[in-house]
């Protein structure tokens, strides 16, 4: 064997070695991002979870505060169709959102019947008979644990799409993270005015309120 097929012969041998070497750690990265995807889709759906269970405590919250006299008809109906609004944009429950535009929309109806709910739960402050009563009590609990848990869902969701979009992002990964099908996933984002606490004033029957933004992590 001489040296020019001997040196071949080595160049060929590093050669796959790079490339064994390569597919290994593709294969580590690819392995990597399908777990963190897999981690977003979850947080995802239980983000689903918790704002299915404020949409089903709805029917029941508008049904006990429709029995009050006098109740301002106008508040129930703007939860109704807030709810509605929400129920018409449709997302996959299981899969996190990849276009930015599709999760605003969401947001977009979520907070807006946050802010239906808020003006309803201030107005029930002028109707002492609705306070004092155990159903409304019980819903009004429920409705303010899962908001709760609405805010601690959404931060957990963050966290997982910001760990998976600086993976994506990352180099080498971003080389052929997109190539494989890996794309970065938007965050839900601070309502405009969300830092600010709602304003109220109740002057003997009169509710001045400017409802608070949906809470946001």
């Amino acid at each position: 064997m001489n040296k020019f097929t001997f040196g071949c012969g080595a160049i060929i041998l590093i050669i796959l070695f790079v490339l064994v070497v390569g597919a290994i750690a593709i294969a580590g990265s690819y392995n990597r991002l399908v777990g963190m995807q897999q981690t977003v889709d979850a947080k995802w759906a239980q983000v689903q979870n918790v704002y299915q269970r404020r949409a089903d405590l709805i029917p029941n919250l508008v049904n006990t505060v429709a029995g009050a006299a006098n109740f301002e008809k106008s508040t129930l109906i703007a939860v109704t169709n807030a709810r509605a609004s929400v129920g018409r944009v449709q997302l996959d429950p299981n899969k996190a959102p990849t276009d930015a535009a599709q999760l605003e929309q969401f947001q977009a109806a979520q907070g807006q019947l946050s802010n239906a709910l808020s003006r309803l739960l201030l107005v029930s402050e002028r109707y002492p008979e609705l306070r004092a009563n155990q159903n409304f009590q019980q819903l009004q609990a429920q409705l303010e644990g899962t908001e709760n848990r609405i805010s601690v869902e959404r931060g957990n969701f963050n966290e997982a799409v910001q760990s998976y979009n600086t993976a994506v992002r990352s180099f080498p990964t971003n080389l052929f993270a997109g190539m494989l099908g890996f794309q970065p996933r938007p965050f839900f984002n601070a309502q405009p005015g969300a830092e600010k606490a709602p304003a109220v004033n109740f002057d003997f029957g009169n509710v001045t309120a400017t409802p608070a933004p949906a809470a946001t992590p």
